[in-house]
């Protein structure tokens, strides 16, 4: 349980107390969240607003693309500067940044960050490689490169999203994307494109393991699957970028459906110590999100569709074979990145924004209910055929008229050590890290 009070003084704050997850026991001290911070100010043009009984404080601009964030042991802020490398800053006692430090300097690091559950490791990564680095949480230190996942696709998609379960450390789960908007050859799992897999670093073989040939399957068929995120139960969530300018061809005749379909995805990818080698549908099927805009034929929201059926496969096959996602997003809105809160009750998304939808959408920060069932799984709240599953919680002003440099673009999240706050980064043209959190 955590409580927020807003002190109005010279320099208002807001402290935050309560109790750690799980313990009998208070936290060590209140956790001070800044309404500002000296020397950062906003340098875009942009309004943002927070939902009722939210607020947020731009915590650092002036980074290079800052794509993943997370706290190491000692709490200090670790960003993944998409060009640039590693980062780690210092959270003084007033809650804001004192100090930064470069700690891994690698031009191809693009997005991919993760740490082992006991922080001494950490694991980087660029298009064909992933890294891993002993971490020192005091020093803010990484030595010993030494490559775990070599021979991914250097085209495509570029982020290669990294994870590894709280509860497994062995475990090193790598995302990796289609190499284009429709993917052909990808409907072959062997191909290891839009595709997730799991690697066993306990038996990581010397030169590191071959993406293509090795490690197992966590599910294929997912074009972009960007977030990977755990629920209570450790098992694997990933949210989905899908498809981009699509029409319907059906008897001769060819629409364009591309403005609210196809629909982004949250996927259930289940337990990564076991192989799953179910197909997510891609690059033949895909995500009703506004069943009107698909005239010929009557959809709901989260059926699977194909934009060229034949006789040879088309919807019904679609939904025989293909799984569908549990929940949908707007299309073209670019899911990034997703975290539970503390008792899973909700699960937060970044979603980065479009580039090629009018008006344009995304650009904010959505929140998901979720629920705990009688058999101690997790699932969203709303059902798979809704298409209002989520509201916004921190949103660029004006959405509709939002470009890549012109808007928020939310990429990484994370929460504070004591669940208090999240951090949200931002990689559009002023790299912005902000602070989020409930007041009510």
């Amino acid at each position: 349980m955590y409580w927020c009070a807003i002190i109005l003084a010279a320099a208002p704050a807001v402290f935050c107390s309560g109790f750690a997850k799980g313990a009998g026991q208070p936290l060590q001290a209140a956790v001070p969240i800044p309404s500002s911070c000296p020397g950062v100010t906003a340098t875009s043009s942009y309004s943002l607003t927070a939902a009722e009984g939210w607020r947020y404080t731009l915590l650092a601009t002036g980074l290079s693309k800052p794509r993943t964030v997370l706290f190491d042991t000692e709490g200090h802020l670790l960003v993944l500067e998409a060009g640039k490398g590693l980062t780690a800053h210092t959270i003084g006692a007033d809650g804001c940044i004192t100090a930064s430090k470069t700690v891994i300097e690698n031009v191809q690091l693009n997005h991919g960050l993760a740490l082992s559950p006991d922080g001494k490791t950490a694991y980087v990564s660029a298009m064909p490689t992933a890294w891993s680095y002993s971490y020192d949480a005091t020093t803010m230190t990484a030595t010993g490169q030494t490559v775990v996942v070599r021979g991914m696709n250097p085209r495509g998609h570029k982020a290669r999203t990294l994870a590894v379960p709280p509860n497994n450390p062995n475990l090193l789960i790598v995302s990796l994307g289609s190499e284009g908007n429709i993917d052909g050859p990808a409907i072959m799992k062997e191909t290891s494109r839009a595709i997730v897999k799991v690697f066993d670093l306990s038996k990581t073989p010397s030169g590191g393991y071959t993406y293509n040939t090795q490690g197992w399957y966590l599910g294929y068929g997912l074009r972009n699957e960007v977030g990977i995120i755990f629920d209570g139960n450790n098992m694997v969530w990933g949210v989905e970028n899908s498809g981009d300018q699509l029409t319907r061809n059906t008897g001769g005749t060819s629409v364009d459906v591309h403005i609210d379909n196809p629909a982004e995805e949250l996927n259930y990818l289940g337990d990564p110590a076991k192989s799953n080698e179910q197909w997510y549908g891609y690059p033949t099927c895909w995500t009703v999100g506004n069943p009107s805009g698909i005239p010929d034929k009557s959809f709901k929201v989260g059926d699977q569709f194909m934009i060229s059926p034949n006789s040879t496969f088309n919807d019904a096959a679609c939904a025989e074979r293909s799984i569908p996602p549990r929940l949908t997003m707007q299309a073209h809105s670019a899911p990034i990145d997703g975290k539970f809160n503390e008792d899973f009750t909700n699960l937060y998304v970044s979603l980065h924004g479009s580039w090629n939808r009018q008006p344009a959408a995304g650009y904010k920060i959505i929140q998901i209910p979720f629920r705990k069932l009688d058999n101690s799984s997790y699932e969203p709240v709303a059902s798979a055929d809704n298409p209002k599953g989520y509201s916004d919680i921190l949103w660029t002003q004006n959405e509709g008229s939002c470009s890549s440099s012109t808007c928020l673009r939310p990429t990484g999240i994370t929460w504070h050590p004591d669940h208090s706050r999240m951090y949200v980064a931002s990689d559009g043209p002023v790299g912005e890290i902000y602070i989020l959190y409930k007041t009510s």
